[in-house]
């Protein structure tokens, strides 16, 4: 059993929590239970994973839940797409989000490898 904080993945994903909530903020609100509720959800399930497979025994069950986080990743990845295409994010704020993202998956996948080796 680790602490989660000392993860740099996880830091990372708690600071693209925040960065959603704030970027969703601003969504209209016949989304609040939508797409609002959903790119919330799904991110704050990443760093939310990392934590749960810190507080599991051995490394597989860790990498279970950061598999996990990994597809939560992907879900937000996807909503950054479609909140982009309905014009509820700017093109820079959704580039930027996406970018982030993107770094969360590829620590996620070099975690995953470093675990299993």
């Amino acid at each position: 059993m680790q602490d989660f904080r000392d993860l740099k993945i996880w830091t990372k994903g708690h600071s693209l929590t925040l960065a959603v909530y704030k970027a969703t903020a601003a969504f209209p609100k016949s989304e609040v239970y939508g797409i609002t509720s959903q790119m919330r959800r799904a991110a704050s399930s990443i760093p939310a994973n990392i934590a749960e497979g810190c507080g599991r025994r051995g490394n597989a069950e860790l990498v279970r839940f950061l598999q996990i986080a990994m597809g939560s990743a992907s879900e937000v990845e996807y909503f950054l797409l479609l909140a982009g295409e309905l014009g509820y994010l700017e093109k820079t704020d959704q580039d930027a989000l996406t970018q982030d993202v993107t770094e969360v998956k590829r620590m996620l996948a070099s975690l995953m490898t470093k675990l299993r080796a």
